[in-house]
C-alpha cells in the first residue's frame, strides 16, 4: 500500500554532495556546496543557485567554475562550506582546511583534497521559477587525482569514496557496492 506525501522533502537520491569552487575578485579561493546540480548532458552541468551568494557573483565575473565531488574523508569539510556563507565569512576554504590549487584549464579552483574536479566555463544563466538562478557550465577539462584512476586510466568510484545527500532524512551517505552493469541487465529482459 502507499502513502501520500505530498511535495514536502522531494528528492531524487542518490543526490551528489556537489562542491563548487570560483576565485573572488583578488583571487581568493572560494567554494560552496551545492544541493541543487548535477550532470545535464553529455559535457554539462547544471547548478540552482540562489541570488545572494558568493559563489554566483564570481562566476559571472569569471565566466568559469568548478565542480568537484565530496568523499567520505572531506564530509566535515564539504558540511562547513555549505553552512557558512563566503559572503561573510572571508576566505572560508582556508578555514576549513582544505588546499585549493589553481585548475588547469580554467580561472577557478580545484582543490588538492577533492580527486576529481570539472572545470568548467559559465554557457548559461537564467531565473528559474521557483527564483533561484540556474547556471550551466560546459565541462572543458576533467582531471583526477592518479589514486581514483584504474588500470584503463578511468575514473574508479570505489575508490574515490564518494558520498550522497539522503534529503529525506538530511543525512550524508556513503555510495556503495555495484550491483549489475548498465546497458546489459535489461537484456535479461529483452531476450526473453
Amino acid at each position: 500500500m502507499r502513502k501520500s506525501l505530498g511535495t514536502k522533502g522531494v528528492f531524487t537520491a542518490p543526490q551528489p554532495v556537489l562542491l563548487v569552487g570560483t576565485y573572488d575578485e583578488n583571487g581568493v579561493a572560494n567554494l560552496m556546496n551545492v544541493a541543487w546540480g548535477g550532470q545535464c548532458s553529455e559535457k554539462h552541468v547544471a547548478l540552482n543557485l540562489g541570488h545572494e551568494r558568493q559563489t554566483l557573483e564570481n562566476m559571472r565575473r569569471t565566466k568559469t567554475f568548478t565542480v568537484m565531488f565530496a568523499t567520505e574523508e572531506t564530509m566535515v569539510q564539504a558540511d562547513y562550506v555549505g553552512i557558512v556563507s563566503g559572503l561573510k565569512v572571508h576566505d572560508k576554504v582556508a578555514k576549513s582546511g582544505l588546499t585549493p590549487m589553481r585548475a588547469e584549464m580554467v580561472n577557478a579552483p580545484a582543490i588538492e583534497q577533492l580527486p576529481v574536479t570539472l572545470e568548467c566555463r559559465l554557457s548559461e544563466e537564467r531565473e528559474t521559477p521557483t527564483g533561484e538562478v540556474r547556471v550551466v557550465g560546459e565541462v572543458v577539462n576533467i582531471s583526477a587525482d592518479e589514486s581514483v584512476l584504474n588500470e584503463k586510466g578511468r575514473v574508479d568510484f570505489d575508490k574515490m569514496h564518494l558520498i550522497c545527500f539522503d534529503e529525506a532524512t538530511l543525512k550524508y551517505r556513503r555510495i556503495g557496492e555495484i550491483v549489475g552493469n548498465a546497458f546489459v541487465e535489461g537484456n535479461k529482459i529483452r531476450k526473453a
